[in-house]
């Protein structure tokens, strides 16, 4: 669902999940009737305009006849559009197309701004699409390995196109969802959205096999079946091949994904929404013709992708986004469609005991926050596979991932009924000791409502009561800065143990505590999303750096995973922080859709060697275009860009860029360290 709002400046859409985009006009007259787009948008609005305004994200224009577009990315243009039929694509927040005939021009001066304007009002029809996956049709299938089967089999209903399109992440929809009875019964809706895709996967009855091939069945739409001691294959109309049995077999199944999704991302470009993309260059190097395939059904592209030396081209392309180590149990297949929504590797979950070597000597102990009981944890080592990122939902408490909840997943639906209302932040300080870290994430959030539609609130020496009041009553975050012991969250008057709320309606938090980790999975389990804790006691100065700086990227549409895992590098001890809940939920959106980091370094001649990224775990297939100079080509999202700058063009960067930069063995924010090099 999208709002469309007027504004004194022009329109703003905000779908569900609070993401928006403003739409400046000078002129606007609206209009009853809207011009044919032939987009999936969720809504439209037509009208008669001079000049659209909107941030300065990529577009990409296209004439209706398919025979030419125009891409406005770093390199600016103008770029005067001949009068024709256009459909003009703006990869905003919310996904934005402007349909329109007649001559215009894309410009973006300076960077702050992409502006199509026309040389006389002209009729133009806004279509709003969300990128936010709404709540699907759930289906019922027998508590057995068959049922499982039939469960991934119908999980591709989900997809909008069965093209190599499906790539984009706006073209991968959410699965249905499935529960647990005596008999199947899948929804009329999900069968006839189910395209027929001639792809089998036959394996054999064991949930330690239907996890691991989850994600590679939903992609490719395969057809799952379970037979007693089968080996498990892989088929098409035209070959069939034998994948590796346990313990190889979830690799097997990720190395297949990656190769199918990659190639799909470089033969959709010969369709329609095609790119100037970088990697495409791959191309002739796999002997792969994008235009003979682009119109193949997936099992036909399949086959050529399985011929194709990928081994010579694999690390060109981005590390894969996301592995999710799940415990194959019947409890854990409810929330397989949340996770196979954004297409993780599923692997099965192994860890030893974490030594002592891999953890900084507790001698620290007397400059550790003062208070005389601690909660600690009992840490494990992950066995970890491929990936960026790594989510673990399985027994423990591991290091180096974050720890999934079940719930976690289907609560982030909960928070789409509020979608008309501010982002409600509070920050609540519990601990004197701690007011220099409460009074800069104070001044973060207020900065920030002066960009978004923030409401914040800052709350002091809370009682039992109050704080109880605070986590029960709807807020999208929840900073708490003080200590936590093992009866819960301390207070003015006693401590609040999580598991006494009545619910919680805090969408995310940050318990800054010692050893707040049981008290926030009790948080996700009671109705939040997903959060920061600590494991173990955590010095003063440490937190408080790690919770202004995650205060700062969580409120510019950095995942919380990822912000925290920014903030660990600030510190020596980052191991003692980590994510419960679902680590790949954003709160709060980037003016760019995803945001963008910095790893910057001094070179002999007085240079600098830049590395620029853009990165979200929820965004894998989509593309970016670095404001950079001498850079016109798209890349995938998850590959980073490097590039030489001198001092003025560094500058000019960081003036534009609003992104973390890692220089220095710290974090800064690109507009500070602009003036810090100055």
């Amino acid at each position: 669902m999208i709002e469309v709002d007027s504004t004194e400046r022009g329109v703003r859409a905000v779908d569900s999940a609070k993401t928006s985009i403003e739409v400046e006009t000078d002129d606007w007259v609206s209009a009853e009737q809207s011009l044919a787009l032939s987009r999936p948008v969720d809504t439209t609005l037509a009208g008669e305009t001079s000049v659209l305004r909107f941030p300065p994200v990529f577009v990409v224009a296209e004439r209706l006849d398919g025979d030419a577009t125009f891409e406005l990315g770093s390199e600016v243009g103008p770029i005067d559009l001949p009068p024709d039929e256009y459909v003009v694509r703006v990869d905003g927040n919310v996904l934005t197309y402007v349909r329109f005939d007649g001559a215009a021009r894309l410009e973006k001066p300076g960077y702050e701004q992409a502006i199509i304007s026309f040389p006389e009002p002209t009729t133009v029809t806004l279509g709003f699409r969300s990128r936010v996956q709404s709540p699907p049709e759930t289906m019922t299938v027998p508590r057995t390995p068959a049922g499982v089967a039939t469960a991934l089999s119908h999980f591709p209903a989900g997809h909008r196109t069965a093209t190599p399109d499906r790539s984009f992440p706006t073209m991968r929809g959410h699965p249905p969802l499935v529960e647990f009875g005596d008999e199947t019964d899948v929804p009329d809706v999900v069968a006839e959205r189910r395209e027929a895709v001639d792809v089998e996967l036959t394996l054999p009855p064991r949930l330690d096999y239907l996890f691991p091939v989850s994600s590679l069945a939903h992609y490719l739409g395969a057809t799952v079946r379970t037979e007693p001691a089968a080996t498990p294959t892989l088929r098409t109309p035209d070959r069939t091949r034998e994948l590796s049995s346990l313990p190889e077999f979830p690799r097997e199944c990720a190395a297949l994904l990656r190769r199918a999704f990659m190639l799909d991302c470089l033969v959709r470009n010969a369709g329609p929404y095609g790119t100037d993309l970088s990697e495409t260059r791959h191309l002739e190097t796999l002997g792969l013709d994008a235009a003979a395939l682009y119109d193949r059904p997936i099992s036909s592209r399949l086959d050529a992708y399985l011929d194709a030396p990928f081994e010579r081209v694999s690390e060109a392309f981005p590390e894969w986004h996301l592995s999710m180590y799940v415990d194959p149990t019947f409890d854990h297949v409810e929330t397989l469609p949340y996770l196979l929504s954004i297409l993780p590797n599923v692997f099965l979950p192994s860890s030893e005991p974490l030594s002592g070597s891999e953890r900084l000597s507790r001698s620290l102990d007397d400059f550790y926050r003062r208070q005389e009981s601690s909660v600690s944890v009992d840490l494990v080592k992950p066995d970890l596979g491929p990936g960026r990122v790594h989510g673990w939902l399985a027994p423990s408490a591991p290091i180096d991932v974050f720890k999934a909840v079940p719930s976690a997943y289907s609560n982030r639906f909960d928070y789409r009924r509020r979608a008309s209302e501010p982002i409600s932040v509070v920050a609540v300080l519990n601990d004197n000791e701690m007011a220099e870290e409460h009074a800069e994430a104070a001044r973060i959030y207020r900065h920030r409502a002066t960009e978004l539609d923030l409401d914040i609130t800052v709350r002091e020496h809370l009682s039992t009561d109050e704080l109880a009041d605070v986590f029960e009553t709807s807020h999208d975050l929840v900073h708490y800065i003080g200590h936590c012991e093992e009866s819960g969250l301390r207070c003015r008057d006693g401590n609040l143990s999580v598991s006494s709320l009545r619910e919680s309606n805090a969408q995310t938090f940050f318990l800054n505590a010692c050893g707040s980790f049981h008290e926030g999975v009790e948080l996700v389990r009671q109705g939040s999303v997903a959060g920061a804790v600590t494991f173990n006691k955590v010095l003063d100065s440490h937190a408080a750096r790690v919770g202004t700086t995650f205060a700062r990227l969580l409120m510019n549409g950095f995942c919380i995973e990822r912000a925290l895992r920014l903030s660990r590098r600030r510190i020596m001890m980052g191991k003692d922080y980590t994510v419960v809940g679902d680590g790949t939920h954003v709160l709060t959106q980037s003016e760019n859709y995803v945001p963008g980091e910095i790893e910057l370094s001094n070179t002999p001649d007085g240079q600098f060697d830049l590395t620029y990224e853009v990165f979200s775990p929820s965004a894998h297939g989509g593309y970016y275009q670095p404001y950079l100079p001498g850079n016109d080509q798209s890349h995938l999202i998850g590959y980073a860009t490097s590039h030489r700058l001198d001092r003025e063009a560094l500058t000019r960067f960081l003036d534009i860029a609003d992104t973390p930069v890692v220089y220095d063995g710290d974090i800064h924010w690109s507009n500070e360290l602009r003036r810090e090099l100055e």
